[in-house]
């Protein structure tokens, strides 16, 4: 069975929650994402996908982002970036947050899959690997976790 649709539930320590959704086309070479975040701090929040399905201990198990190809920290529009950099997110004056974008990196299946790995949303803007700083080659200096949640399977995974 080829896997073309993912969800994710978002929970935090504080008050942001959400549901986000992966969807593949059959034959596409891009994922839709789509979903809403609420509970946030108006203004940007960084947004990635991180490497392993840990949240034993919050965000801080589910390790870095995800980076199979080995390259720095960008945008998701960067030629060179981590799999898992998806930019960032904004919410809106009532800490609401609606995703609605095309990622041409993100895979349901196969060897660069996501699935079972952690999304992260970030208390602070990401700085998209233009902070002039190690830090923001790695992470983009976009602070803490504040809602996160393991990536799997959809019901209907067609």
């Amino acid at each position: 069975m080829e896997i073309r649709k993912a969800i994710c539930v978002l929970k935090g320590p504080g008050s942001a929650t959400g549901t986000i959704c992966f969807k593949t086309e059959e034959g596409a070479h891009s994922t839709c994402i789509t979903g809403e975040i609420t509970g946030l701090t108006p203004g940007k929040h960084g947004f990635h996908v991180h490497t392993y399905g840990d949240i034993s201990k919050g965000c801080g198990s589910a390790g870095p982002h995800y980076n199979p190809c080995n390259e720095t920290h960008g945008a998701p529009e960067d030629k060179k970036r981590h799999v898992g950099d998806l930019g960032n997110i904004e919410a809106d004056e009532n800490g609401v947050a609606c995703v609605d974008m095309v990622d041409r990196l993100l895979r349901l299946a196969g060897k660069y899959s996501i699935i079972g790995r952690t999304l992260v949303v970030n208390e602070k803007e990401d700085d998209l690997g233009k902070g002039g700083n190690k830090e923001s080659l790695e992470s983009g200096n976009h602070g803490a976790g504040v809602a996160w949640g393991i990536i799997g399977i959809d019901e209907d995974p067609k």
